[in-house]
């Protein structure tokens, strides 16, 4: 240590490196928020301490704090990208620690936001729907809205809780609807999983050729809120009706989760395309029997107007 200190006697000695060191000192001593330090401890900071926290004080000078001058997380000039430095004392020193910016913390908000709702083959932007942007122009849309801010109000977990069954034409907004129900669940960290049910299907089914599909069909049944999306878009089977379709409602019917649906199909429709498979076998009691248990977990409402997409 003592050969240390005479090193450092040593170099303070140097004109070049005296120089720099005091131009050093007097950059860190006007900068505005070590002022402002210094001031409101002016009675735990001595001449001594403050020669020996210079090296800091420079460290934190040289950085953003509360994102001033980052654009952007990517533009973040601070040492670790995303936390800014705030001036601490400890001990007999002066220190440096390192929070995270206002800019990370609303990434990370919003990354746990999305990670809240799974999607599966759904168009990003459907993720991104609000209730607030619905449009009020048809009775069916107003109604639900309004199932759905109290839905959404009311939920906990394990309460008995009815979805919605949207059902109407082509690009009147049922999906739409159904990502911004998503989003208000997950502003009150509900996670739920939005999932187009024709192509899931199809993935079920080359699931079983690597024994997968036993896991997938188990995170379905079990996520908190389900919304199936355009159920009556698929091939019909004995398969899918009763294997899966059957299997994931009536776990979700007994466990007390909230099921959502959209389709181009009211009930008595849906009932029809789940009646008749693809070979043309009709049975008739077990699409009733699928039908009562989508009637016992949602409502229906009728979605109409203009093909939005267009």
């Amino acid at each position: 240590m003592q050969k240390v200190r005479q090193s450092l006697q040593q170099l303070i000695q140097n004109d070049s490196f005296r120089a720099r060191y005091e131009a050093m000192k007097q950059e860190v001593l006007v900068h505005p928020k070590v002022q402002l330090f210094l001031a409101e401890h002016r009675e735990e900071i001595n001449q001594d301490m403050l020669d020996r926290s210079l090296v800091k004080l420079y460290e934190y000078i040289g950085q953003s704090v509360n994102c001033e001058g980052c654009e952007n997380l990517a533009s973040c000039k601070n040492m670790i990208q995303g936390y800014h430095p705030h001036l601490v004392i400890q001990g007999k020193m002066i220190d440096v620690q390192y929070d995270r910016c206002p800019t990370k913390v609303r990434q990370d908000e919003r990354k746990k936001h999305e990670s809240l709702i799974q999607s599966i083959y759904v168009p990003k932007d459907i993720l991104q729907a609000s209730l607030a942007d619905l449009a009020l122009d048809d009775k069916g849309r107003f109604q639900a809205i309004d199932f759905a801010s109290d839905f959404v109000q009311q939920y906990e977990p394990g309460k008995k809780m009815k979805g919605l069954y949207l059902y109407g034409s082509f690009g009147v907004g049922k999906t739409y609807i159904l990502g911004a129900i998503a989003n208000e669940l997950a502003e009150r960290n509900v996670s739920s999983m939005l999932v187009y049910l024709p192509e899931f299907l199809r993935e079920l089914k080359s699931s079983m050729q690597d024994n997968s599909l036993n896991g997938k069909l188990e995170v379905v049944k079990n996520v908190p809120v389900l919304m199936l999306d355009d159920i009556g878009a698929e091939s019909m089977s004995s398969w899918v009706r009763d294997d899966i379709l059957g299997t994931i409602l009536q776990f979700r019917m007994l466990e007390n989760l909230p099921t959502f649906f959209t389709s181009n199909f009211n009930f008595e429709q849906l009932l029809h395309h789940l009646t008749y498979t693809q070979r043309g076998e009709e049975e008739k009691m077990k699409a009733a029997r699928v039908m009562e248990r989508i009637k016992y977990l949602a409502d229906p409402i009728e979605l109409q107007g203009k093909n939005r997409r267009d």
